[in-house]
């Protein structure tokens, strides 16, 4: 089964769901959409979905398909799933800036996710993920933590 998820950004994200779509993919697709508005035969579209059932979702997954957003890609890489990020671009009106692609970059350079964009076809990575083995993350949060009280004490 594979896993999308758009985010919850007011602006429409339809430019990964037609790479989905275009891809040929024969596994399940699950899509939490947000607020983008799309139709397909290919895909099961919920706009939003409860933290309980995203849970479940994540743990069934072989794939997440996410947009560029921190938590979307750090939450599934904590379980040690195989990740594909699309950042969302300002110029096609998908987000306010172009954050997400430094996000998306900086974690695929170090090996930790794959990604797809205007160069990179989603079908291509699809056919080649089997043989991509992501770099295992590991969080700071705990050290970032005990610095920042040691600063502030």
């Amino acid at each position: 089964m594979i896993l999308v998820t758009l985010g919850t950004q007011k602006q429409q994200f339809t430019r990964l769901l037609n790479y989905i779509e275009d891809a040929n993919i024969e596994d399940e697709i699950i899509v939490q959409s947000g607020h983008t508005k799309y139709s397909s035969n290919k895909m099961k579209i919920f706009d939003f979905i409860d933290y309980d059932k995203m849970k479940d979702y994540v743990d069934k997954a072989d794939i997440i398909i996410t947009h560029g957003g921190t938590g979307s890609i750090i939450g599934p890489l904590k379980q040690g799933k195989k990740v594909i990020a699309c950042a969302r671009d300002k110029k096609y009106g998908e987000h306010v800036d172009n954050h997400q692609y430094e996000l998306v970059n900086i974690f695929y350079d170090e090996g930790y996710i794959l990604k797809v964009d205007e160069e990179i076809k989603l079908k291509d990575v699809i056919k080649n993920i089997s043989r991509f083995i992501p770099k295992s993350y590991i969080s700071n949060t705990k050290k970032f933590i005990e610095k920042l009280r040691e600063e502030i004490n």
